[in-house]
């Protein structure tokens, strides 16, 4: 098929020049294609009367035949432009030679970097760019809450590169991990049938199908059904090219397809023109290539059809002697409406599809299940007014699954009795409390809560322990390895998830340093001062001043030792003051006044409260040893060059080093907790750095020997293990939950520290000293009762002074009346003989 003239009519034809087309004869998407640009041309002749000459090369699949083709095209039938071919690989070929003689290159390739249109001008992508089709996968895994997915791609070209790093993106984004990656060669290999099996002896049941050409996707399939993977509990999804091509497929190759889903680019086929062309289609297509079984245009068709009417509208309004310059400007300011809606290049590109159509692989063809729409989700229709949307596929109706018709397949193998889940145990494990193997038996608070955990789950899970003698690194490690399908008793550090991924911590998280105790009470002179504090002390002596000053005002004029100089008579006053402090007998023989003595009892009183609190907290202090850490924090380990110890096997080496900067010489592994015990007895080492759970136990049986002191350094804490993006992850968490919060977690860890509970420990509480808040009522009283006593004595001192005068000067008149009498009395008369009465001087 060397040249085609396409000619129609009897009206004076008007050749516009010659068109180029470089396609596969061989693949149902370059025949479609052949046949589609054929009428495209044929339609524009009879709308306008302009003929184009038509040359067509076949490319047979190679690059470098196709680049051939189009070379003879350039040179030797001096073609205007060419369009196809429709791989990538075919394209950047053919797009460096019509670069190079500045002839336009219509693409058909579905997928197209962003850089090609600027590496290569001459470049126009006439068909849109499918890639956000990964996105309608992603959101049909995460409707049916697939976890994991394994990917099987075409490794050929850019273009699937540019496939691979769209889908997983857009899995990413879903939070959706990619258990698996299968790269197949461009050619059918041997290999096929070891490389499936591989991924089914993964736990993975999700299969995306990612641009492969329409013979190694039925290669696939055909291999895929003889291995019993397109059956119960898989699920396959596939993408572009090979979905638009399924409508082609024969039955026998279907047969090996049932149940899987397809996503495809979807343009409208209503109105009038759809229907003349998909009439005309299968009537030319049956003409041209009989042996094909189905006649239906697809996708490819449509595509070719707007292409060539892109071009010949363009060539339309050039001349031939205008050049390939003036042709792509004229190609790139199209805008007309096509077939698969409006023909508009951005870019050198058409704007991408927007919209994908969802079939699902049933009997000997397919069912139209509905449609997905970047940025507004599924719906079972499209173009009307009325259209709901959802972000899940469930709404869409029931889909047939392979194997299983009205089941939604849970998208991984689950565990048998035959293939249980292999679970990796610490054989090194330095608590025994938490993981205990002894005779392939497998005991510990670990495992109590593994076990209790796996009941939860909605189903029988099956599993078995196998003992692992090495680093706990190296442990999580045998996950990535594929080794164990889980590890238990591990701790969560951020470096880990390069080989597994973790459920949430179910002990406490952080690191913790351990060190001997000492005594408090040792070499302490001021310790008798300890009873009370700063203020109360400061109280009782400014309450002993005012006692003192009290009573030298209430005392002075009748105590005898109260006069003479000050220094005397302070210093005996003071004395008076502080004998209820330290001699209760004979004080109130010293005292003159009523007013003292009320005062004075007052302030017995409240001195035998102090005194006897005093002597009892003192006691105390003396008798309750208190203890403190040896070592306060890391700075001072560093300083003093300290020895530190650690467990064996665990991440706290290169912790200490990279994290608390210790010295590696002076960092020491031990295997038990009763080696940790005996090096700090012996003060081999200074500190022990022990993970909070253990720390527990090992504080819970030495209690009294040794403390933990500094701050707690953070960590993720003790966790379980699975692979990445293992559906059994968010089930464990669940199940873990359910423990925490029904508190049987609670129950086992109390269980645990019950047994290593240390006997008759003594809390290491200091007694506390005590402050005036506890005596403010004691002494408002003392202090009152002075207070009172004093101003009574001030108060009536005046008022006696007062009435005394008065009281005299009655008596001195009294006295003078009686004198006066006297006088005149028969008395004093010389004749009389009574006895004269001396009067007593006043």
């Amino acid at each position: 098929m060397s040249m085609v003239k396409i000619v129609l009519g009897t009206a004076i034809e008007v050749n516009k020049g010659i068109v180029g087309v470089v396609a596969d004869y061989n693949d149902r998407s370059g025949k479609e294609e052949i046949v589609a640009i054929k009428m495209a041309l044929e339609d524009f002749y009879h709308y306008t009367n302009q003929s184009f000459g038509l040359h067509i090369r076949d490319s047979h699949g190679d690059p470098l035949k196709a680049a051939l083709a189009a070379r003879d095209l350039i040179d030797k039938e001096q073609v205007q432009a060419i369009i196809g071919p429709q791989t990538w690989e075919e394209t950047t070929l053919i797009a460096e030679l019509c670069n190079q003689n500045m002839t336009p290159l219509l693409s058909l390739a579905d997928v197209t970097p962003n850089w090609a249109t600027s590496k290569w001008p001459f470049m126009v992508q006439t068909s849109p760019n499918a890639l956000k089709q990964m996105k309608a996968v992603s959101a049909i895994v995460q409707s049916w809450d697939w976890y994991s997915v394994n990917i099987i791609y075409e490794d050929k070209d850019a273009s699937s590169t540019e496939s691979l790093s769209n889908i997983y993106l857009a899995l990413t984004e879903a939070g959706i991990t990619i258990s698996n990656l299968l790269s197949v060669p461009p050619f059918p290999s041997s290999s096929l049938s070891k490389d499936l099996e591989n991924l089914r002896d993964g736990h993975c049941r999700v299969f995306v199908v990612v641009s492969l050409s329409l013979n190694l996707a039925i290669n696939l399939f055909e291999t895929a059904s003889k291995m019993d993977m397109v059956g119960k509990d898989y699920v396959w999804i596939i993408t572009d090219p090979f979905t638009s091509l399924v409508h082609s497929l024969n039955a026998s190759t279907i047969s090996s397809m049932q149940g899987i889903i397809g996503v495809k680019s979807y343009f409208q086929e209503n109105g009038k023109k759809h229907e003349d062309f998909y009439r005309k289609f299968r009537r030319k297509f049956s003409l041209d290539y009989p042996q094909e079984l189905n006649n239906e245009p697809g996708t490819f068709a449509a595509h070719a059809y707007d292409a060539a009417w892109t071009l010949a509208l363009a060539m339309s309004q050039t001349n031939n002697n205008e050049g390939g310059k003036f042709l792509m400007n004229k190609i790139l300011h199209s805008n007309f409406l096509g077939l698969k809606g409006r023909i508009q290049f951005n870019d050198h590109t058409l704007d991408p599809t927007q919209t994908f159509q969802i079939i699902n692989v049933i009997g000997k063809g397919y069912k139209e299940i509905g449609f997905w729409s970047n940025g507004l989700g599924f719906s079972s229709n499209i173009g009307q007014h009325d259209v709901s949307y959802s972000s899940s596929m469930k709404e869409l109706g029931q889909v047939m699954w392979p194997g299983r018709p009205w089941e939604t397949p849970r998208g991984w193998a689950l565990p048998t009795i035959e293939k249980p889940l292999r679970v990796g145990v610490p054989a090194l494990s330095t608590l025994k409390q938490f993981i205990n193997i002894t005779h392939d038996q497998f005991q510990g608070f670990t495992i109590d809560l593994f076990k209790a955990t796996m009941d939860l789950m909605p189903y029988h899970v099956p599993y078995k322990f196998y003992a692992f003698n090495d680093t706990y690194d190296e442990l999580v490690r045998q996950i990535y390895l594929k080794n164990f399908d889980a590890v238990i008793d591990v701790t969560i550090i951020s470096y880990r998830y390069q080989y597994a991924e973790f459920t949430q911590p179910y002990t406490d998280p952080g690191v913790v340093m351990v060190v001997p105790l000492k005594s408090k009470t040792g070499h302490r002179a001021w310790l008798f001062v300890k009873p009370f504090t700063k203020t109360m002390w400061i109280l009782i002596v400014l309450v002993i001043i005012y006692n003192v000053f009290v009573l030298w005002m209430l005392e002075r004029n009748h105590f005898c030792e109260l006069k003479g100089s000050i220094l005397k008579q302070y210093g005996n006053i003071a004395w008076l003051a502080m004998t209820p402090l330290v001699n209760l007998n004979d004080i109130g023989d010293k005292l003159h006044n009523n007013l003292s003595r009320v005062a004075m009892v007052v302030w017995l009183f409240v001195a035998l409260i102090i005194m006897q609190t005093y002597t009892a907290n003192l006691t105390s202090m003396l008798t309750v040893e208190r203890l403190e850490p040896t070592i306060g924090d890391v700075d001072q380990l560093r300083n003093n060059n300290a020895m530190v110890g650690y467990s064996t096997g665990s991440f706290l080496k290169n912790y200490l080093h990279d994290v608390l900067h210790f010295n590696p010489a002076n960092i020491r592994q031990f295997r038990s907790h009763e080696e940790f015990a005996e090096a700090l007895r012996r003060k081999e080492i200074a500190a022990v750095f022990i993970e909070a759970p253990g720390a527990k136990i090992f504080l819970a049986k030495y209690c009294k020997e040794f403390i933990q002191a500094g701050p707690m350094y953070k960590i993720g804490g003790f966790g379980f293990a699975f692979p990445q993006g293992s559906p059994y992850l968010p089930l464990v968490n669940k199940a873990l939950l359910d423990l925490f919060e029904s508190g049987k977690q609670r129950e086992l860890e109390n269980r645990m520290l019950a047994s290593e509970k240390c006997e008759e420990s003594e809390p290491d509480t200091e007694t506390a000293s005590l402050s005036p808040n506890s005596f403010w009522a004691l002494f408002t009283l003392t202090a009152g009762t002075s207070t009172i006593s004093l101003l009574i004595y001030v108060t009536g001192t005046n008022w006696l002074t007062s009435a005394v005068i008065e009281q005299l000067g009655q008596a001195k008149r009294r006295l003078s009346r009686k004198d006066s009498h006297v006088a005149e009395s028969p008395v004093n008369s010389p004749h009389s003989d009574s006895h004269v009465m001396q009067l007593p001087q006043a």
